[in-house]
């Protein structure tokens, strides 16, 4: 078995940029409806919403990513965290440690979904 997910987005385009552009997944599927990426043996699709050959279930899109999130997990948090800081992408919440041992920030992607860089302490 694998445990992989997806996403219903109206970004999925702009969603596979910003994943390959800033942590260098790479692209298994690439179609104007399908997107999947990979990194590290993990595996994110975002699927364009309405298309006619997908169940009800997966044809409405997430809405401003609000409950869900992404982790990548990092050697150096301090060091990501500058290299996207140069590339000016925006950062949510500042890098920070947290009492269970984790360094971490968080980015939003193109879809509105939390994107948690995370070192493990």
């Amino acid at each position: 078995m694998k445990l992989w997910s997806g996403v219903v987005t109206e970004h999925s385009q702009a969603c596979r940029d910003f994943y390959v552009r800033l942590f260098q997944c790479r692209v298994l599927f690439d179609s104007d409806w399908f997107v999947l990426l990979e990194l590290g043996g993990g595996e994110l699709g975002f699927l364009a919403p309405q298309q006619e050959a997908q169940a009800a279930a997966f044809q409405r899109p997430l809405r401003d990513g609000q409950g869900l999130w992404v982790t990548i997990d990092v050697d150096d948090a301090d060091a990501e965290y500058r290299r996207l800081q140069a590339l000016g992408v925006p950062i949510e919440v500042a890098i920070r440690d947290e009492a269970w041992g984790d360094r971490h920030f968080v980015i939003l992607d193109p879809a509105g979904i939390a994107v948690d860089v995370v070192q493990h302490g």
